[in-house]
């Protein structure tokens, strides 16, 4: 609780700083008259004509995007199941079988998403972005899946699932998944493309040396650790319970803990965002979702620390066992956590920008 409450009030304290900061930008850069005012502004609002230029590979990261907000619907609704009693935490069983029916039922956000990203980056090849959309973060998993489950049949291990188990997952993925995806990928292409306040110019905008601070590498490895340290505490109580056999049975507190790592991610995002477009730098689409996801980087270095530490795990299955299923959930909550960070810097982007006066 008192990690909830420090995190609760630091959050606090840089939203009240950023609007302050923001609200004296926005005031000076249109107070400015004059022709030589205007032409020596400075900061964020001199990248107004690239701010919104398309990324480099717009596909992927609308897939990204797109796959990372169908995992974040999926987390909330298994949470409210929880609280409500609709899933016991007795039942480990259960609860990897509501994830995945909860999964392939919230496909039609994920297909949303990503049309409505790829088509404010003005893309063309709508069939490609649904298909990739469908079959990317559900493919990487079961290929993941598949090896190991292969490993551990070759080794006899009683742990292999079982072809009809296979045959099930793949019935879901393809007839259930896939054509939700399509649905909600139907709906965004329909609809108008996402406004943005200001024009983008033709002849992109030469980008100025920047300060150590906002090194691409720096800011990524930066922007994942506050996420991180949110439910660093509270992943300790999870992984127990995935490893050392003991329940959990406190979801309240756990949905609170994802309140603040949707908090924690967004606004890390946007302060590392503000700072990069006050340098001058509007490569700000991939970072965004970079910074937060970064995140699942240092989740997969814990649970290393956790095997050292804590674990007493001997033979080469276990080994192999414990280290892929970790892989895959640090790839999902990369997935996750940089979807947050991406659609909250989109949010952020769009307002500040529409609310300066631009000729």
């Amino acid at each position: 609780l008192n990690s909830i409450m420090i995190v609760l009030f630091l959050s606090g304290v840089v939203a009240m700083i950023l609007l302050r900061t923001l609200r004296k930008d926005i005031s000076s850069y249109n107070e400015m008259q004059t022709l030589e005012e205007a032409q020596e502004e400075s900061g964020w609002k001199l990248v107004h004509g690239d701010v919104f230029r398309p990324p480099p590979s717009p596909m992927l990261l609308s897939v990204l995007a797109g796959s990372g907000i169908q995992i974040l619907a999926m987390v909330i609704c298994t949470m409210l199941c929880a609280l409500f009693g609709l899933i016991s935490p007795a039942s480990r069983g259960g609860l990897l079988s509501a994830l995945l029916f909860l999964f392939v039922c919230m496909g039609s956000f994920a297909g949303y998403c990503s049309a409505r990203v790829y088509k404010l980056f003005n893309g063309k090849m709508w069939k490609q972005n649904t298909i990739l959309t469908a079959t990317m973060y559900p493919g990487i998993m079961g290929i993941i899946f598949l090896a190991i489950n292969s490993f551990v049949a070759f080794y006899g291990s009683s742990t292999a699932a079982p072809f009809t188990t296979l045959l099930v997952l793949t019935i879901l993925w393809f007839g259930v998944s896939t054509p939700l995806v399509f649905v909600g990928s139907y709906f965004a292409f329909k609809k108008e493309t996402i406004t943005t306040p200001v024009r983008t110019n033709q002849i992109a905008r030469h980008i100025p040396d920047q300060v150590w601070y906002t090194n691409p590498v720096f800011s990524i490895a930066l922007g994942g650790i506050l996420p991180f340290g949110a439910v660093c505490i509270e992943l300790f109580f999870i992984m127990s319970a995935m490893w050392l056999h003991q329940l959990y049975f406190v979801f309240g507190f756990l949905f609170g803990v994802l309140v603040i790592l949707v908090v924690t991610c967004a606004e890390i995002t946007i302060v590392m965002c503000y700072f990069q477009l006050c340098n001058e730098d509007y490569r700000w689409w991939w970072r965004s979702f970079l910074s937060a996801g970064s995140s699942g980087v240092y989740l997969f270095l814990y649970s290393m620390w956790y095997f050292v530490s804590k674990l007493n795990i001997t033979g080469v299955v276990p080994t192999v066992l414990y280290f892929s299923y970790m892989a895959m959930v640090s790839i999902t909550f990369f997935m996750l956590t940089g979807s947050i960070g991406f659609f909250a810097c989109l949010w952020f982007v769009r307002r500040i920008y529409g609310a300066i006066k631009v000729d």
